[in-house]
């Protein structure tokens, strides 16, 4: 997010249409109106893509929450732990594939033709050989998880690796323009198109093929319309020199995704092996149900704070304000979803997924614990590739990986539990090393940073202990308990919230799905004396 004393800077040569020589030929038509006041054009646009992807997200995570849970009676763990293996192994490709050069597009300060071309060239070149190799070395892969069943999975999986890289210079043309309304309206045809799809295999008996063709429709139809929206095509032009400034940066970037690619691999052959294909269906559940909550929340800052923050790098004042808000913003939207998990995790899961899933309960609460801690980090990551600083986070992601598969390399023995609750003490250590590396970077004390989280920390705190109060107390049906806890969770956590940050209770309304009429009171509520 931005201040409001933010100016529009100077025309993005990648902001319109691309011809062969480079030249923007078409204004951006989700940017500010061309008589917004310069110091109106940012803010405007960052809160304006901030809640069209949130809006996206809502829609997207409940509805996903509908078919995850009829695909969660018709397609049984093991199915789940198949294609959760199988995953982890794909973004190898992807990452390789991509090398980066997606992020250094986005942040660059005047990409032309000839640099958007030879990173599309470059990357869809890479996606069939490397998706070639990795398809021809599948029987290896899936014999490191031992799970064999994966292998056919993999295989049919591997396509979307050129469609996903195909769409990967369009998109971020579209990142670069902030038009994030386009890129939540596809989003959201693609995801609902696939949640057709899983629905209709599933229930023709397919099993794990039911997840596969998922993804593979989300991916088909986002590509497709990101080059529709982009109107954007290459040119038969590659630069070394420019692949070499590429490269540079995206080297970096490539190795933090593929640290933490190798962290998921390992944690899920950990679990795999020692505790069994049904085990990771369980991990797998509680993952997606904390993803649901940390995306409904406030995940959809992330990806526009990266392009704010690049655009204001170079005044420090500015890029301090515009951080804490993208950061307070973030904790204080994701916050009480991930408490309301974390708490009604006894009710939400039976509810939405049947009683056969009770084993993910108690890993779920754990991840959601965790998840709170970690959230900043999506904005953390965004600060360092905004200011060129790839290699610190690398450092950075690869400590934290490296501890985090140790941890659960010796939590794994004690069950799924003490996995999950294992996550919550790296995260601690993590986020504490976080603020010295984001201090150092902004120049803004440790102590502030600590203080700022500390004061959501204690809107957590309250929200927790209202919701296990109503979860101890309220008998019925499960869908009323779950309702109750939710009231109770969420407006305890906003009164606090509007008692020790205000300003971030009044940006936490714009991102929620809430009625116009309700917004403006609850806007007038933050004006009176706390």
């Amino acid at each position: 997010m931005t201040t409001p004393d933010e100016r529009e800077p100077a025309p993005d040569p990648a902001a319109g249409q691309g011809d062969p020589d480079g030249q923007a030929q078409t204004a951006a038509p989700d940017g500010p109106p061309p008589d917004a006041e310069p110091g109106e054009g940012l803010g405007r646009s960052a809160a304006a893509g901030a809640a069209w992807l949130t809006a996206q997200k809502w829609v997207v995570r409940l509805s996903g929450l509908v078919t995850i849970s009829i695909l969660a009676r018709l397609v049984s763990p093991h199915d789940f732990g198949v294609v959760a293996a199988a995953s982890a192994v794909l973004p190898f490709v992807l990452l390789l594939s991509d090398l980066g050069l997606s992020t250094y597009l986005v942040q660059a300060e005047d990409p032309d033709q000839r640099v958007l071309s030879t990173g599309f060239w470059f990357s869809l070149t890479a996606a069939f050989v490397l998706g070639g190799a990795m398809f021809a070395f599948v029987p290896v892969m899936v014999g490191l998880l031992d799970v064999p069943d994966a292998a056919p999975v993999l295989r049919v999986l591997l396509i979307s690796v050129p469609l996903v890289v195909a769409g990967s210079v369009p998109t971020a043309l579209l990142r670069r323009r902030m038009m994030f309304r386009r890129l939540a309206f596809q989003g959201t045809l693609g995801a609902g198109v696939a949640q057709v799809v899983a629905i209709v295999i599933a229930v023709a008996g397919g099993g794990a093929w039911a997840l596969v063709g998922q993804a593979i429709s989300t991916t088909l139809i986002t590509t497709s319309a990101a080059w529709i929206s982009a109107r954007w095509l290459p040119s038969w032009r590659f630069s070394s020199q420019e692949f070499g400034r590429m490269f540079h940066f995206g080297y970096k970037v490539v190795a933090v995704d593929i640290v933490a690619v190798l962290r998921n691999w390992g944690e899920t052959a950990i679990v795999a092996v020692s505790l069994g294909t049904s085990a990771l269906g369980f991990l797998t559940i509680a993952q997606r149900l904390v993803q649901v909550a940390q995306e409904l929340g406030g995940a959809a800052v992330a990806p526009v704070s990266v392009v704010v923050l690049a655009k204001v790098r170079d005044t420090p004042e500015r890029l301090r304000q515009a951080y804490r808000r993208a950061s307070l913003l973030t904790y204080g939207a994701v916050t009480p979803l991930m408490t309301y998990v974390a708490v009604a995790a006894p009710v939400v899961i039976p509810l939405l997924f049947g009683s056969q899933w009770n084993e993910s309960i108690s890993v779920t609460r754990g991840l959601a614990v965790a998840g709170i801690l970690t959230i900043g980090a999506f904005v953390d990551n965004g600060l360092f590739y905004a200011m060129s600083r790839p290699g610190t986070w690398l450092v950075y992601a690869t400590i934290t990986d490296l501890v985090t598969v140790g941890a659960t390399a010796l939590a794994v023995s004690h069950g799924l539990t003490a996995v999950a609750w294992a996550f919550v003490g790296v995260a601690i250590a993590a986020t504490a090393a976080r603020w010295v590396l984001v201090g150092r970077q902004i120049g803004s004390p440790v102590g502030e940073l600590a203080r700022a989280f500390g004061a959501v920390a204690v809107c957590a705190a309250g929200s927790a202990i209202a919701g296990m109060a109503v979860l101890l107390v309220t008998p019925g049906p499960l869908i009323v308990r779950a309702g109750l806890i939710g009231v109770a969770t969420v407006g305890v956590h906003l009164l606090l919230l509007r008692m020790v940050l205000p300003h971030t209770y009044r940006d936490a309304l714009e991102l929620g799905p809430i009625p116009a009429g309700l917004r403006v009171r609850l806007k007038r509520l933050s004006r009176l004396p706390a």
